[in-house]
């Protein structure tokens, strides 16, 4: 290296992954983002994201400076201000609103797995807010987790990190070779495959992970949990299951055979439009191939059923005893150590969040929005958002518009002025993740490394969005401004003998995986065993097994609507090149994937006059959108899948393109919600398609 020229151990933060990176910067200037072979997780891999992050460091598109609206809102009209004038600002009206409304009145926003995360909890709390929101939450991770934490007492994930690996993997609404979420990184899928691995995929698209897979179950969109029982039902039937396992370390195990009794296969074919011997087959493969593991997606938590479906899949787990065994479902190794003021910022809750769910733990936002627009069950005055797009991630983004546009104070925290942000009263520059110190646990609620990610550059006036929050919390006199950022990730790691000083020169933690960590004092359940039959659930008032619920607008539950809307709606499937709503401005990027996509199946599109490649209005009852047409057999002809995320950071006018091919304009954020967690359904919706 030259004069000048340094290397730094840090943690890619393109998406919520979290690969070991080595940054080498010359005179201050990041020159380049390579792969970490040394990182305990993804070992040198990188993707066409993280290679893009200098292109997205540098942006001359990025935020600078803070702003102030000096027009209409959504006018873009803004002048520049600084932090101090911001802040004050800020400080200003959320004392006025506090005192004059109270301080539940103002909600957080936030962004999804960003170390901003714990930072905009705890703030809202010591405010004496329980209204913090974020996209994900009760539609992506939140019934994956609990559904684990109810059923055994921890979350798992994937063993692909000791001697033995997975002889089976069941890719359960998941496309892990494109999507890496919190540290599960898909080219470990890859190892396994070439280590001879067998794959059972379920999705009702034949996904780049599905083409890999021996047996492809392509069910009709929504219909998870009714597939999950009736494999159960095989397993059971067949005495497939782990009878020593199941007899010490399961409670309810009868009650669930009786339960099951009736969700034979046949009677799942008919829900699922998956033959019966293809689901029996895949009960087989996954039951009798050991170890085995489940590799689950956001895709199966995103109808008013979401909690129980995701109990459903967490059952196969145990019944097939791949708990925490190697080469199956593993616990964490190791655990972060919470806030030092978390606990007591409890006290200054006065009250549930809005929607009362109780295992949501957070605002439910179609609640949210009502309080806004209606003031009931209490008004929301005022909302605070870090790194999130609302108007291009949540559901139903007219009525998302209508609320944000009613609200008496917006700010928006983000590294672009993205839609949201145009419709602020005060928008902050934030940092991306080369300007950030942070620790991170990975994977996700199942950690077996630690990474630090650390400033390595400072651009403009931007600023990391702890450091907002620590800083607007010390004008409002909040435990949290008396913190250092440094001081909370000193505390964080305290266990571990160790500050975040020497964490960055070491760049991570990694620990060796022990396995049947229930053995000497149980699950960490109230039975102490694995919960097939949920005291839990039962206690609070839900049901202590899993039903199949249908979706409620689909084909089954509404024939009216199919004269009209004769197409099964999906969306999420991830994107190589993009995060979310994020991506779109990166040259590089945008140059691989410039437009949005709709997969028609040929078929399909011939019935409606689809023609490859050209643009075409997808519908539904509340909106429509054009994206380009994509005809592949890998969808079947009754369902039709498009991009999510999309907006148009090369249009200057203040929407930014984000009405023309934003999936959520599509999307349905109306009742009947999951009971225990307010999830609303997000796939297999009703519409229609015709050529622009």
């Amino acid at each position: 290296m030259g004069v000048g020229d340094k290397v730094f151990k840090s943690a890619c933060g393109m998406c919520h992954g979290g690969c070991g990176v080595l940054v080498h910067t010359k005179e201050g200037r990041v020159i380049s983002v390579e792969g970490d072979p040394d990182s305990p997780l993804s070992r040198g891999s990188m993707c066409s994201k993280g290679r893009a992050s200098i292109e997205h460091l540098y942006n001359e598109c990025r935020l600078k400076y803070p702003l102030q609206r000096t027009g209409r809102r959504g006018e873009g009209m803004w002048e520049r201000v600084s932090w101090n004038n911001a802040l004050e600002t800020i400080s200003k009206n959320l004392k006025g609103i506090r005192d004059s409304f109270g301080p539940h009145c103002v909600a957080f926003g936030q962004g999804t797995g960003r170390h901003h995360y714990p930072f905009v909890i705890e703030f809202a709390h010591e405010f004496g807010s329980p209204n913090w929101t974020e996209p994900g939450l009760a539609q992506c991770f939140l019934p994956r987790r609990l559904a684990s934490d109810l059923t055994y007492g921890g979350f798992v994930v994937c063993d692909y990190y000791g001697e033995i690996f997975p002889k089976c993997i069941l890719v359960w609404g998941h496309n892990p070779i494109i999507s890496n979420p919190d540290g599960e990184l898909g080219f470990r899928f890859l190892q396994a495959l070439d280590r001879g691995c067998k794959v059972v995929a379920i999705d009702p698209r034949k996904s780049e992970s599905a083409k890999t897979a021996n047996l492809w179950l392509q069910l009709r969109p929504g219909t998870d949990c009714a597939l999950a029982l009736a494999m159960i039902n095989t397993i059971l039937e067949e005495g497939m299951y782990d009878e020593a396992f199941v007899k010490k370390w399961t409670f309810g195990f009868d009650k669930l055979k009786e339960h099951v009794g009736d969700f034979t296969p046949e009677w799942a074919e008919e829900i699922t439009w998956v033959n019966a011997e293809k689901i029996r087959a895949a009960a087989r493969m996954y039951a009798t191939t050991k170890p085995a593991c489940i590799e689950w997606g956001v895709a199966i938590e995103q109808t008013p059923n979401s909690l129980q479906t995701c109990r459903a899949v967490s059952i196969l787990r145990a019944i097939t005893g791949n708990l925490d065994v190697p080469g199956g479902d593993i616990f964490s190794e190791v655990e972060l150590q919470g806030f030092p003021f978390f606990w007591d910022s409890r006290k200054y809750l006065v009250e549930r969040p809005l929607g009362g769910y109780k295992l949501l733990g957070a605002a439910h936002f179609p609640t949210m929005l009502t309080a806004i627009k209606s003031g009931n069950p209490y008004p929301i005055k005022a909302f605070l958002v870090f790194g999130n797009n609302t108007l291009a991630t949540y559901a139903n983004s007219k009525e998302v518009y209508n609320a944000l546009m009613g609200l008496d104070f917006l700010v928006v925290a983000d590294l672009y002025m993205t839609p949201t942000a145009e419709l602020a009263d005060i928008v902050l520059p934030a940092a991306t993740w080369l300007e950030v110190d942070h620790v991170l646990g990975v994977p996700f609620g199942s950690a077996k490394a630690i990474l630090a990610q650390q400033k390595i550059v400072e651009m403009h006036e931007c600023r990391q969005d702890e450091q907002i929050l620590i800083d607007l919390a010390k004008l409002l006199g909040l435990p949290l401004g008396r913190l250092s950022l440094e001081t909370i990730h000193d505390h964080v790691l305290s266990p571990f003998c160790m500050n975040f000083k020497r964490l960055k020169e070491l760049g991570h933690l990694s620990f060796t995986s022990k396995y049947r960590k229930y053995e000497p004092s149980g699950f960490n359940t109230p039975s102490g065993k694995v919960e097939l039959y949920s005291s839990q659930l039962k206690r609070e008032g839900f049901s202590p097994l899993p039903n199949y619920v249908e979706p409620p607008e689909s084909p089954i539950s509404r024939p009216d609507l199919m004269k009209e809307y004769p197409l099964i709606l999906t969306t999420g499937g991830r994107i190589l090149e993009f995060f979310h709503s994020e991506g779109r401005q990166i040259p590089s990027l945008r140059k691989h994937h410039p437009d949005p996509v709709a997969q028609v199946n040929p078929e399909t599109a011939k019935k409606y006059g689809v023609v490859d490649g050209s643009w075409i209005f997808i519908e539904t009852l509340r909106g429509r959108i054009k994206q380009r047409a994509r005809l592949t057999e890998d969808i079947c002809p009754e369902v039709v899948h498009v991009e999510h995320g999309w907006w148009f950071p090369e249009e200057k006018t203040p929407s930014h393109g984000i009405w023309r091919s934003n999936a959520n304009v599509l999307t349905n954020n109306n009742p009947p919600y999951d009971p225990a967690i307010g999830t609303y359904q997000l796939r297999g919706l009703l519409c229609r398609i015709y050529a622009v």
